[in-house]
């Protein structure tokens, strides 16, 4: 074999060793199975925030409640109302209502660990805007939850 082919070898066990990390990934949440390629299937906001930024009227938007225990268990009473059927208890996308959804709601609880979730206005403009613009079954919650409701999901959302 020559040089270059073994190096070509090398570089094609790499890739894929990477490719089966990242299914891999995508099928893993709270130290179980899940649907395949559900971490993928939901990062095209993501994409879309990190290229294109956020969107106005969302554009710097930060949280003006306080991270008070009232306001975060306020949050936390909201997010099961409207949240958890699909994205879980504790946000692992594995709701009641999630069998079927394509694509499956995210895991807000792994994606919470993401640079981007660190932006109070990209987490308001998901709660706002729901997935619609991404092919998500997610509602807009701007027309069925006030805005300071909505931050009050933010400030539980940031107890993961």
């Amino acid at each position: 074999m020559t040089k270059r082919n073994r190096r070509f070898t090398w570089g094609l066990a790499i890739l894929m060793l990477a490719a089966g990390a990242v299914y891999a990934m995508g099928m893993m949440h709270n130290g179980g199975m899940s649907r395949p390629g559900m971490m993928m299937n939901n990062m095209a906001r993501h994409r879309f925030g990190m290229m294109g930024g956020i969107p106005e009227p969302y554009r710097g938007m930060r949280n003006p409640l306080p991270a008070s225990k009232a306001v975060i268990d306020e949050g936390k009473r909201l997010y099961r109302a409207n949240c958890s059927v699909c994205h879980g208890e504790q946000g692992y996308g594995d709701g009641p209502a999630a069998k079927g959804l394509k694509p499956p709601p995210a895991n807000i609880h792994r994606f919470m660990q993401m640079r981007m979730m660190a932006r109070d206005s990209y987490l308001i403009w998901t709660l706002s805007e729901g997935g619609k613009q991404f092919g998500s079954a997610m509602p807009a919650f701007k027309e069925s939850l006030s805005e300071e409701e909505r931050w009050k999901i933010v400030r539980f959302l940031r107890t993961w």
